[in-house]
This record gives structure tokens, C-alpha cells and sequence, in this order.
């Protein structure tokens, strides 16, 4: 029998409650997740009454348990964001916190809270309302008022600062400050959690984050906060949200295995190594180190004593993918070396046999096509432990080692493969080319890239036909690749709901 990991997603996107599950399907765990009807959609919040009492029931039998606070407290990642509840009624919905390892004392509970997010741009597709207006100066307004304070800001900042007051509605910024303490309040209490050792493990991953600004300031509360309950072993803060579920899955197994991988880094650029990537807030070389830690392994300089080998391709600035090739230029081009880290790669798979995990994170939202093509040229696509390249720099690295760790317990299988197939046909074929390729037709269909005709409409189907066409025209035939779903989960452009197959004999893997 499997053992059973429970995993509350942080919400209902494939990303966060599909990925964990297909990752596992060929290993000696199942990972189980409350019933989708329990589940939110985007601003919608799940039903935490009905979480709560399916939790309860399925604890008595489970091995592990991935906790997303966000949704056990809001009902999900974005309703922390809008919601009106007061302190008093949000720590009401953790009170049973503690009745789950009474209910199994064997019980590893590993945890997660997200930093909320200030986005620097107005869109109220997961903010309130009035960000859609105000949410550019919101931003503004927190990161100059914290430049101020910290006397950082230039002259030039102060005057902004000044203007920005003067127009903005302080009845908004003050609504949208308020929730934030009221979110850190509870989280401090999640964190006594820790402590007490109900929690073995916590992760406060940072949603977009900035190294000045609201968010900067709420993770500076909590770090004080972690430090003086000296539980700085035991709760980790760095960038991320959406792959915080895979690293903590990884881990759940890592730790059951008895495993301490080792993993050797290697950057396509050594500039590389400093850059701040798009939504983060240092450089992506802290951050690594917290995403191998995070997963129970340990970094080495040596590549003969790595269990693992990580390759980073990266570049000394970050672009958001869908705008890159039309800012690409010397970083991307002359300050990285691309033919040597696929050559890299290429004996690190076939000469060291070592697994090789791929983090494509030159650009945000999407695959570095160039790199890409030199993987399928060497024909690596289902030769590397894992290949990764969606969304932010924190999601891609969380979810490319996760996989790579678990190849490194199960090698070669079919479920991994599929899931290869999955992340170059979505991270690539999606992200980087199919998205930008449909969302040029939405105007005149009368739609917009928040706005789509539903999840399984019109807009899915021409998503569905472009990656059938990525896949006939630039995925390499080693296997058969079929789509067998697609569709938009929260009826928008960001992200997509994809589930392919690889039709094989057993003796072909």
C-alpha cells in the first residue's frame, strides 16, 4: 500500500494541486487533495468548513501533510488578498491546528504561508477592486515611503513620493496596509505553531516581491519575529508561492528516504549569479541555496561528490518572456556562454551519468527558445532529470528540482517522461510561443488577455490547436506526445490546464 501524503493546495490551479500528483504516480507515495468542489475559483474562496472536516477524516491514516496555510485561513491564495475577516475570526479557522497529530502522532506536517504580494502595476484581477485604478501608486507609494525611511531615497524619489500622496485615496492604501497586518499578525501565530513542534517545517514563500516596499517590510517583521522565537532551523523565507508545494513534497520524501542529496550548481552565466530576477528580491544565488535546503539537500563545489548536478540559465538581467525578443540584447548574447553549459550538460548526462536538473529561468514566464533548440539539437529532452521554465525564477527552480530529486530515487519512468513532455510542451510551446500567438488575435474577438470566453471555449481550443502544432512541427519524436486535456483554469491568458500522454510499451522506457 501507498503511503498517503495530503496535500491542501495553496488553490485550485493545476500548478498547485495536479503537479504534486503527477510527480508521484510511479513512486511508493499518493498524494491526495481535498475535493475540487471544496476548492475556490481565483477571488472566489474555498470552503474551509468542508476542508477542515475531510482533513480530520483523512489525517488518520495519512504519512505526511503539505499545509497550505493560505487556504486553511482564506480559503486560498487570492482571497488572502481581498478578504475582510478580522484577526480574531482567521485564527477561528486554525484552532484544530493541533487536533490533526492528536488525531495521528506518527504525522509529518510540513507548511506554508505566503508574504502578501504588492504588485507594481494596477490590475484587479487578483487585488481588490480599487487596485485596478490605484494599484501602480499603492506600490509606488510603499516602496518610497520605505526607501524614505531607511534614507535611501534620492531627492528625485522624495518629490514622487510627494506627488503620489497628493492624488492617492489614503482610504485605499489604508485598506490594503490593514489586511496586510492582519495577515502577518496571524502568521506570527502559525510560526508559535513551529515552536510548539506541531509544524515540523515551514516555508513563508514571498509572492512578487521587491527589495523595497510593503512586502519588504512585512518580511522584515517576520524575520524578526522567526529570530526571536529562534526558530530560524525550522522556517525558511525566500522567494516564491506557486512551487512551494512540489519543494515540500520532495522534501517529505527526501527526509522518509533518509536522503541528504548533494547538488552541484553551474551557471550558464558567472555574471549570472547576482542578478535579482523579475518579482524577486535578492540575488538568485541566495535563493537557490534556500530552494536545495528547503528540500533537504545540501549544496557542494564538487561535481564528483554531487549526487545531483543543477544547471542555471540565466543571464545578468531578466526579461518577462513575452516582450524579450524584443529586448534581447548583450546580457542574453555576449555576457552568458549557452553552447558551453549545453555542452556542460551533455557530459554531465552521458559521460558523468549524473542526473541533470535544468533551470531555465533567463526570462520570466517562459522557456529561452535558443536553449531549447540546443537541448533538442543534443537530443537531452528525455535524458534530463527535469527541465523547468514557467512563470517566476522561484517557481521554475522549485519545480525543476523537485522532479530532479525525485528522479534521483526513481529514475527513468513513464510518469517522468510525461511530465518532461508536459513542462517543454507548456514552458515552452505555451508560455513562449502559443500565448503570445493567440493573445495577438483576442482583440478582435472582442476579448483581452484577463478576459477570455470561459475556461473551455473558443480561446482553449485555438491554445489546444497551436500546441498540437508545437508538438507535430518542434517537439523531438523520441515518444509519441497526445494532448488529452486542455483548457484555461481561471479563464484568462496567464496560465494553462494541461494534461498530455505518452503511448509506449513498457519495455520502450
Amino acid at each position: 500500500m501507498k503511503k498517503k501524503i495530503i496535500l491542501i493546495p495553496l488553490d485550485e490551479r493545476p500548478c498547485n494541486r495536479v503537479f504534486q500528483q503527477l510527480l508521484t504516480i510511479e513512486t511508493e507515495y499518493q498524494v491526495v487533495t481535498p475535493p475540487l468542489e471544496y476548492m475556490g475559483l481565483q477571488k472566489k474562496p474555498g470552503d474551509v468548513t468542508k476542508i477542515w472536516a475531510w482533513l480530520l477524516e483523512q489525517v488518520k491514516d495519512a504519512f505526511g501533510l503539505i499545509l497550505s496555510i493560505d487556504t486553511l485561513l482564506y480559503g486560498g491564495l487570492v482571497p488572502s488578498r481581498v478578504h475582510n475577516m478580522n484577526v480574531e475570526e482567521l485564527l477561528n479557522n486554525i484552532v484544530d491546528l493541533k487536533k490533526l497529530k492528536d488525531e495521528n502522532k506518527a504525522l509529518k506536517i510540513v507548511a506554508f504561508d505566503t508574504i502578501m504580494r504588492t504588485p507594481g502595476y494596477s490590475s484587479d484581477d487578483e487585488e481588490p477592486e480599487y487596485y485596478n485604478i490605484w494599484g501602480k501608486d499603492i506600490h509606488d507609494f510603499g516602496m518610497l515611503t520605505h526607501k524614505v525611511e531607511v534614507n535611501v531615497a534620492t531627492e528625485t524619489e522624495k518629490q514622487t513620493l510627494k506627488d503620489i500622496s497628493e492624488r492617492l485615496p489614503m482610504e485605499y492604501f489604508k485598506d490594503y496596509t490593514d489586511r496586510r497586518k492582519k495577515n502577518i499578525e496571524v502568521t506570527k501565530n502559525i510560526i508559535n505553531f513551529v515552536k510548539d513542534g506541531t509544524i515540523d517545517f515551514m516555508v513563508i514563500p514571498q509572492d512578487d516581491a521587491t527589495p523595497y516596499g510593503l512586502t519588504a517590510k512585512d518580511q522584515n517583521e517576520i524575520r524578526q519575529y522567526i529570530n526571536q522565537t529562534k526558530s530560524q532551523l525550522k522556517v525558511y523565507m525566500y522567494p516564491d508561492a506557486d512551487g512551494v508545494g512540489n519543494t515540500l513534497l520532495a522534501r517529505l520524501i527526501n527526509i522518509d528516504k533518509g536522503l541528504r542529496p548533494r547538488v552541484y550548481v553551474r551557471f550558464a552565466s558567472e555574471a549570472g549569479k547576482t542578478v535579482i530576477p523579475s518579482l524577486e528580491d535578492r540575488h538568485i544565488i541566495e535563493t537557490i541555496k534556500y530552494h536545495i535546503l528547503a528540500i533537504n539537500g545540501l549544496l557542494t563545489e564538487s561535481e564528483d561528490l554531487a549526487d545531483l548536478i543543477l544547471m542555471i540559465n540565466v543571464a545578468p538581467k531578466m526579461f518577462d518572456v513575452r516582450f524579450s525578443y524584443f529586448m534581447k540584447g548583450i546580457e542574453h548574447n555576449v555576457f552568458r556562454n549557452l553552447v558551453e553549459f549545453i555542452e556542460y550538460a551533455d557530459y554531465a548526462v552521458n559521460t558523468l551519468k549524473k542526473p541533470v536538473i535544468m533551470g531555465d529561468v533567463a526570462y520570466c514566464n517562459g522557456s529561452d527558445l535558443e536553449l531549447v533548440d540546443l537541448i533538442y539539437q543534443k537530443g537531452l529532452t528525455y535524458k534530463l532529470a527535469s527541465y523547468a521554465a514557467w512563470n517566476s525564477s522561484s517557481n521554475t527552480l522549485a519545480t525543476a528540482i523537485a522532479q530532479g530529486m525525485i528522479y534521483n530515487i526513481y529514475g527513468k519512468t513513464l510518469s517522468h517522461l510525461e511530465f518532461l513532455a508536459l513542462r517543454f510542451i507548456e514552458d515552452a510551446g505555451y508560455q513562449s510561443i502559443v500565448r503570445q500567438d493567440v493573445v495577438a488575435k483576442l482583440p478582435e474577438m472582442g476579448m483581452g488577455f484577463f478576459n477570455i470566453d470561459g475556461s473551455r471555449g473558443k480561446v482553449a481550443e485555438m491554445v489546444r490547436d497551436g500546441l498540437q502544432k508545437y508538438i507535430d512541427e518542434e517537439l523531438p519524436k523520441d515518444y509519441p506526445v497526445e494532448i488529452v486535456d486542455c483548457y484555461q483554469p481561471w479563464s484568462r491568458m496567464y496560465e494553462v490546464g494541461l494534461k498530455v500522454k505518452i503511448r509506449v510499451q513498457e519495455d520502450e522506457i
